[in-house]
């Protein structure tokens, strides 16, 4: 029987916080559970808000949380030839092309649509008449061509298993204009050659699972990695949780002196690990923690949550 692989992949653009921890434990619990290979890869092309130094305490937190991987993937900015050599077969054959318009042209297109994180992609209307068929990092954006139609992906907790990337994002970003790939290429280039076939991430990705599965049609790419897209951790406002919620960092939590195991009981009650109590070791989460009972709808941290979790620092 094959083995399967996941992938641990923080990017080191800040601390990790409980949103983040709740899906890297999930994702480690469901490894060990079914005996898929563990590669721990650190997601660093995010040039302009990677941060000094977070690499290692990325490590150190994910360590503290007992978690542990069975293989090291280099950091992506150390070879940016994977991702050359892709964009070299997209352009070839024809799935690509240089975008020179600046975001207020690209916005005032009519009907410019836009993801959550605030880019705005280009749609049909916006294409160059002529496609080049040879790459070359113009200091542009190149952008994918992307079909007007449902991409589907096999997918094993969230109810949705396609969208249409075209409606949402339209032709957007594989290449930056900083002369490096953008998330959607590095991701998708490095699942394939890294042998990924389990992915497990918050389900704010599941429009990522679309648009990384026409790059690997494009770049003819067999294996469909099996994807687990999981509940978010909100603030009160109904907001992903950030900054603006506080300090929710687990370092923040470890530094006041709350156990590990007292950040991994709130992780279990929110899935769906009953009668977790107040402490739970990360071996204890893996054996109780079942996939179908985790409640599908996305987690609000609270006040008294917080509270919850310093009370153990003050005792």
């Amino acid at each position: 029987m094959e083995i399967q692989t996941t992938r641990l992949a923080p990017s080191p653009t800040g601390a990790l916080h409980l949103g983040n921890a709740l899906s890297f434990v999930v994702n480690w619990a469901l490894a060990r559970q079914n005996g898929w290979r563990v590669l721990l890869r650190i997601e660093d092309l995010d040039t302009p808000r990677v941060k000094p130094g977070v690499i290692d305490q990325t490590i150190a937190t994910l360590r503290w949380l007992g978690l542990d991987w069975d293989d090291e993937a280099p950091v992506q900015s150390s070879d940016l030839d994977p991702y050359v050599e892709a964009m070299r077969t997209l352009s070839s054959n024809g799935f690509v092309y240089p975008c020179v318009l600046s975001r207020k042209e690209i916005a005032e297109a009519a009907g410019a649509p836009h993801d959550d994180s605030g880019e705005i992609s280009v749609g049909a209307s916006l294409r160059p008449a002529d496609l080049p068929r040879e790459f070359h990092d113009t200091g542009t954006n190149w952008r994918l061509l992307v079909p007007d139609r449902e991409v589907e992906f096999i997918e094993h907790f969230a109810e949705k298993s396609s969208t249409n990337p075209a409606r949402s994002v339209g032709d957007f970003v594989v290449w930056t204009q900083r002369g490096q790939p953008s998330y959607q290429l590095a991701v998708t280039v490095d699942d394939a050659r890294q042998g990924i076939t389990r992915i497990v991430r918050g389900n704010d990705l599941l429009d990522s699972a679309a648009r990384q599965t026409l790059i690997r049609e494009a770049l003819g790419i067999a294996v469909s990695p099996h994807h687990y897209h999981l509940p978010l951790v909100r603030g009160q406002d109904g907001r992903r949780l950030a900054k603006r919620h506080g300090d929710t960092r687990v370092d923040s939590y470890r530094e006041a002196g709350v156990p590990a195991e007292r950040v991994l009981a709130l992780l279990a009650r929110w899935g769906g690990i009953e009668d977790a109590g107040d402490s739970i070791s990360i071996e204890d989460f893996a054996n109780r923690f079942q996939l179908d009972t985790m409640p599908p709808e996305d987690v609000t941290f609270t006040p008294e949550d917080d509270q919850w979790l310093l009370l153990a620092a003050a005792r």
